[in-house]
């Protein structure tokens, strides 16, 4: 298949016609016009610095459906003990850079290049994208941030700096997804970590069927330091 190469217009070719990487198109920009276009179409930018933006729609695709959240009997214990304080969109900008500086700390390397983290907070600013925060004697030790559109929630990248910080954040966000009748998490590409807490593969058709579904229930507006 071929790689798209994206021009000015905000448009992208259909999401099928993605190699077998689930790599889509190159270039475009990263304005909250074009972003909000690709993850309504299943698509979302992946790149790394020194690379030009990279869009993607994988097949199969991770999802987590919220009735199938799995919690250890460990962490469990550890959310009923209050080990970890839960905020919501309290800590935006800290919470992207701290999941930048991890996967740096750790050599991983990072898709969260500067104008990506500018992209996110444009995105928080106009309500489209939340974090979670988890804290310990007031100091932020683990999140995570995504994009929030209709019924769907497009988790993003998560930090911690304490084991099980980011677990809690992580189970407190699907329980509230849950309870305001979220249809699904997607997690994007398959990791062990998100398989463990009930995540699963289905198809690129499937899950664009269910996103299109998704998206025609309305958007919760605004922050969500309120939830």
């Amino acid at each position: 298949m071929p790689v798209f190469l994206l021009s000015n217009t905000i448009a992208f070719p259909p999401p099928h016609l993605a190699d077998k990487s689930g790599l889509l198109a190159v270039g475009g920009d990263l304005s909250r016009e074009r972003l909000i276009k690709a993850y309504r179409s299943g698509i979302f930018p992946w790149y790394s610095g020194g690379e030009p933006i990279l869009w993607w729609s994988p097949d199969p695709r991770l999802v987590l459906f919220p009735h199938a959240l799995h919690v250890s009997k460990r962490l469990e214990r550890i959310l009923r003990k209050g080990e970890f304080q839960i905020s919501f969109d309290r800590a935006f900008p800290e919470v992207i850079r701290a999941c930048a500086e991890s996967r740096a700390q750790k050599n991983e390397g990072t898709w969260l290049v500067p104008e990506m983290i500018e992209a996110y907070e444009t995105l928080h600013e106009f309500g489209q994208a939340h974090s979670v925060e988890a804290w310990r004697n007031g100091q932020l030790v683990g999140g995570l941030y995504g994009v929030s559109l209709g019924r769907c929630f497009f988790g993003e990248s998560m930090f911690t700096k304490v084991a099980n910080a980011s677990k809690a954040a992580f189970v407190t966000l699907v329980r509230q997804l849950t309870a305001l009748n979220f249809d699904m998490i997607d997690c994007q590409v398959t990791t062990a970590h998100l398989v463990n807490f009930g995540a699963t593969e289905i198809s690129r058709k499937k899950f664009l069927i269910l996103l299109d579904a998704s998206l025609k229930k309305p958007t919760i507006p605004g922050r969500w330091s309120g939830l």
